[in-house]
């Protein structure tokens, strides 16, 4: 049986916030975070007012996702080596001007072709704030008894992000003009971005990744060569499907029932389940272990998942998105704990951008397919794609959970942010 000892009291989430220097990361690296939560539905509402089309919506966004998902790694990868600064500026300022073109193209009407070669960059200038500031947690705090907090604040931080992005992007796309989401994006990643980028006192030491690698006399390897860093990719590209097809597929919904403010409101029920869900697993001092754990969180989202399709009610499809967004917060976090045991320090932030990138792959791909499906079938053929995401990847971390296991090595090199260093008990 697998458990995890663990102690009675862990320190608070105002002992965290205390940490000296935390707060002048934390508050820029919040509003440099939206763009993953907005970016999507923003391209969505965008273009399927300009075109009328759900599926070239769906389409264009997926363009974004899934440059986001090819870049995101090799962003870590540079962070690592060269330090954060010198890969964020650069990268905002490209993201900024990269999604100006995109609105100026879609409310120009340009063809679908312009607006797949501006979701190109777009996509991948996505800064990649949410590792960062984990990789900030793990030089701060290293070795000491706040880091579990830490993991599980910043945990409730993505989850808070998904609550507040998507939402915010849909009241301005609806509300003020269908660009405004987008434009919104744009601001918050330019000034996030840059005052995060100024706070050199707390970004971690670069160059340790190639310094360890010559040490070791062996070239560095990158995260992603680890089977069970694969294992939990293909599981957080079925958590994706789940965020794009639910993206799409309430749109489309709220369309049918003649009233598109809706949308808003369900996607808000929707990530706030995944926020309470998220301070709930911090809050807890868990006794089963983490891949077990993930296990039955995941199996909680395939079932809950499984049903959106024949839900046709407003009150039980936003208690239903309810129930999904409570289930995806312990499979996030669980992950993410997870993959801290299976990486050496070394590749600790390229190891969160395959996370983060397949998150953005899957909700790529989940946007296109569903917005097909929605154009030709309606909203409920939509909700199939989560369904489908969450099966495959339920039965491939079924089947693959020993890969699961942290080497012996990695119990002490991969010290960075994690709920909890596990031990096996027997």
């Amino acid at each position: 049986m697998e458990s995890t000892v663990v102690s009675e009291k862990r320190p608070g989430y105002g002992q965290l916030l205390r940490t000296p220097g935390a707060l002048s990361f934390l508050l820029p690296g919040f509003a440099a975070r939206q763009p993953f939560a907005m970016l999507t539905i923003g391209i969505v509402l965008l273009v399927q007012h300009t075109t009328g089309s759900y599926g070239s919506a769906g389409a264009v966004a997926a363009v974004t996702g899934v440059s986001m998902a090819l870049f995101a790694p090799q962003s870590g990868k540079l962070a690592d080596r060269l330090g954060q600064r010198a890969v964020l500026v650069p990268g905002v300022l490209i993201h900024t001007a990269s999604v100006s073109l995109l609105v100026a193209l879609a409310l120009g009407g340009a063809p679908l072709w312009a607006l797949f070669l501006a979701a190109v960059p777009s996509g991948a200038s996505v800064p990649q704030v949410g590792p960062m500031v984990r990789a900030r947690w793990a030089a701060k705090l290293d070795g000491t008894p706040l880091m579990p907090t830490a993991a599980a604040f910043e945990s409730v931080t993505d989850e808070f992000t998904f609550v507040v992005g998507p939402v915010l992007a849909t009241a301005l796309c609806t509300g003020v003009h269908p660009a405004a989401g987008l434009i919104a994006e744009a601001a918050l990643t330019l000034v996030g971005g840059l005052f995060f980028a100024a706070q050199r006192a707390t970004q971690p030491a670069h160059g340790l990744a190639a310094a360890a690698g010559h040490a070791d006399g062996e070239p560095r390897r990158s995260a992603l060569s680890i089977p069970g860093v694969r294992v939990l990719v293909i599981a957080f590209l079925g958590i994706g499907s789940v965020f794009g097809g639910m993206q799409v597929s309430l749109t489309a919904f709220s369309e049918e029932i003649g009233n598109p403010g809706a949308n808003g409101l369900l996607y808000g029920v929707f990530a706030a389940g995944n926020m309470l869900a998220g301070i709930a697993m911090g809050a807890v001092a868990w006794k089963v272990g983490p891949r077990r754990r993930l296990l039955l969180g995941y199996a909680g989202l395939t079932v809950a998942a499984s049903l959106l399709w024949s839900v046709h009610s407003v009150l039980l499809l936003g208690a239903l998105g309810l129930v999904v967004g409570l289930c995806i917060a312990p499979a996030l976090i669980t992950g993410y704990t997870i993959v801290e045991t299976l990486v050496p320090a070394t590749s600790r932030t390229e190891a969160f951008t395959w996370l983060t990138g397949a998150v953005a792959l899957g909700q790529a791909a989940a946007v296109t397919v569903a917005g097909r499906l929605a154009d030709a079938h309606g909203a409920s053929a939509g909700f199939l794609v989560p369904m489908a995401g969450t099966l495959l990847a339920l039965v491939t971390l079924i089947a693959l959970r020993s890969r699961l296991h942290p080497r012996p090595a990695s119990r002490v090199a991969a010290r960075g942010i994690g709920h909890r260093v596990p031990v096996a008990v027997d």
